[in-house]
């Protein structure tokens, strides 16, 4: 018989939170909760793909000049995925998703992430229901709930 999972969410998250990517030491960023989002993604430039010891590989810049957490270094991490992903202005387009640790709520977690191009966003991480599913009740009056 198959196990269940639970049928709730016990934290309660507002529609922006910030969170850390520990591995990447990037800390306090803005993230847009999406419940109409499946996949999660995040603001890179210059993503490239290569292949490293027969490992398909990745390598991208995290967020913008202009952005206060930038700092001009190249990040690589293996490739979970290359999958298609209907964009918010419903054109399909080819993404690289990877999976890293994320904390939110005073936890770590590891979240599937694709590498977008989300300049014009407002926000430079979005998380999807994918990840929120059976963690998080999402109340959109509030934000930094988490803090």
């Amino acid at each position: 018989m198959k196990k269940s999972k639970k049928s709730f969410a016990s934290k309660i998250i507002g529609r922006l939170e910030h969170i850390d990517f520990p591995v990447w030491n990037i800390c306090n960023l803005d993230a847009k909760i999406d419940t109409g989002a499946y996949t999660s993604s995040l603001h890179c430039h210059h993503v490239e793909q290569f292949l490293e010891n027969k490992i398909h590989m990745v390598k991208f810049y995290l967020l913008d000049p202009d952005h206060p957490e930038y700092e001009k270094r190249l990040y690589s991490c293996a490739v979970n995925s290359v999958r298609k992903v209907k964009s918010s202005n419903g054109i399909i387009e080819e993404r690289v998703s990877v999976k890293t640790k994320m904390n939110l709520y005073h936890r770590t977690y590891t979240i599937e992430l694709t590498l977008a191009d989300r300049s014009n966003m407002k926000y430079p991480v979005l998380i999807g229901r994918k990840f929120l599913q059976n963690k998080f009740i999402v109340d959109v009056s509030k934000k930094y709930l988490t803090d």
